[in-house]
């Protein structure tokens, strides 16, 4: 039988919630404070279809060019043919986390400036 080559194709783990951790989404996950600039992980939640990012995306770092109401845009590096191209996505609240990539060099940077 030939296999699907549909959106959410080869995600069984991807696209599956961890152990004990199935449920509604967290009221602070919607209050979440994200600026212009900001550098956010995306990570698509699977209990919600709506906004949710292609499979490509998950788990990627990008920088938020865009905030509405109930979505963020962000600008992620994809490799397309050798070559990486910046694309601009929209994705919703529920699919985007803050990103740690930055803490190491602000802490060094508060430091330098201590010394």
């Amino acid at each position: 039988m030939p296999h699907s080559f549909g959106t959410r194709a080869r995600t069984r783990h991807m696209f599956a919630k961890k152990f004990r951790q199935s449920g509604p989404v967290h009221l602070s996950q919607y209050l979440m404070h994200v600026k212009v600039g900001d550098y956010v992980d995306i990570f698509a939640n699977p209990s919600i279809h709506k906004g949710m990012p292609h499979k490509g995306y998950h788990g990627r770092t990008g920088i938020v060019f865009n905030v509405t109401k109930s979505a963020v845009g962000v600008r992620v590096n994809k490799l397309v043919n050798g070559r990486i191209i910046e694309k601009r996505i929209h994705v919703r609240i529920e699919h985007v986390r803050q990103s740690k990539c930055q803490k190491e060099i602000l802490a060094r940077k508060i430091s330098n400036e201590k010394a």
